[in-house]
């Protein structure tokens, strides 16, 4: 009598699902638990205009979270994001109250973020600077300069159609489709083209992506160039929705960035995730905050919830990790 192999169980669907996209329907999950417990607490949680604030007020944030993701999956990490945008609104405004046309004023802060982020790539890269220094140089010149320039004025006076965050389309505020549409796009491209592809494989295992043709080194001046172009959309979201610009760094919004993308699944030893994960987490933090107001209680309160939220993913992400590496 011959032994016979048993047929290996297919996993179902939903599993298949779930281990690819785990941590976005749990981000998922969270946001729509909120919007339920959260409204039937307090209706006005569900009002037009929160929802409005909730969706646009924090878009610059997921569209920054966009390029955060992908410097994370790539193995590096950036802290100098948010003094970049804040450097590039300041830009921005400057422009658009100098009489230079409306479209100049766009475009210049977005190709001064991709140039000052590919010389930031260039540097991490061919001479082998860790990201983390790098980028903390690059934080303090960039706060440094910015202050030193302006000594931190309001810039005002901005033409009517340089808001392009204040603008509508079928009653959907234009920020909401920067978020979605971009987040779309940089998806598909991640997941099924070759250089998506390649920014996993990099920040997978350097060596063995190099083994197999591939050029890390490339790879990581192209990733923070885009990084760049995403700060510079971001800047231009975070100038132009409100009537004035205040010439400073964001307080803590590299951070913020950084979390959005942890959160939302990208691990931060690099290799996996998705920016589908990364703008949900946006869009929890922003539920967070407004159900903190709703619920009457204490918006200090919001740092403590995202640092637990921190370190539960970041734990759940080694526990993952270990898992897979068993036989």
């Amino acid at each position: 009598m011959t032994d016979m192999a048993l047929p290996l169980k297919r996993p179902s669907v939903f599993a298949r699902v779930f281990e690819a996209y785990g941590q976005e329907i749990v981000v998922l999950a969270a946001i729509l638990v909120l919007f339920a417990v959260v409204g039937t607490v307090n209706p006005r949680f569900l009002s037009d205009t929160n929802l409005t604030s909730i969706f646009s007020g924090n878009a610059y944030i997921a569209v920054a979270a966009i390029g955060m993701a992908m410097v994370i999956i790539s193995g590096h990490i950036d802290v100098s994001v948010g003094s970049l945008i804040g450097v590039l609104a300041t830009i921005a405004g400057t422009l658009a109250v100098s009489g230079y046309p409306v479209w100049i004023a766009w475009l210049v802060p977005v190709l001064v973020g991709i140039a000052i982020n590919t010389c930031l790539g260039a540097l991490i890269a061919y001479m082998r600077i860790p990201s983390i220094v790098a980028t903390l140089g690059m934080l303090s010149i960039l706060k440094g300069g910015l202050i030193s320039a302006t000594g931190g004025t309001w810039i005002t006076g901005m033409p009517a159609g340089f808001f392009i965050a204040q603008a509508r389309l079928f009653g959907i505020p234009a920020p909401v489709y920067f978020m979605v549409i971009l987040t779309i796009l940089v998806a598909l491209w991640m997941r099924y083209s070759a250089t998506g592809r390649s920014i996993y494989a990099v920040g997978g295992n350097a060596e063995a992506a190099r083994a197999s043709g591939l050029n890390p080194e490339r790879t990581c001046v192209l990733v923070f160039a885009l990084h760049g172009f995403f700060a510079g959309i971001a800047a231009l979201l975070f100038a132009t929705q409100l009537q004035v610009i205040q010439s400073t760094v964001p307080p803590n919004l590299e951070l913020t960035v950084i979390t959005a993308a942890v959160i939302g699944g990208v691990s931060i030893l690099g290799g996996t995730g998705t920016v589908i994960g990364s703008t949900l987490a946006a869009v929890l933090f922003a539920c967070i905050g407004s159900a903190l107001i709703f619920l009457n209680v204490s918006a200090y309160w919001l740092r403590a919830v995202l640092g637990l939220l921190i370190l539960v993913t970041v734990l759940a992400d080694m526990a993952r990790r270990r898992r897979s590496l068993k036989p």
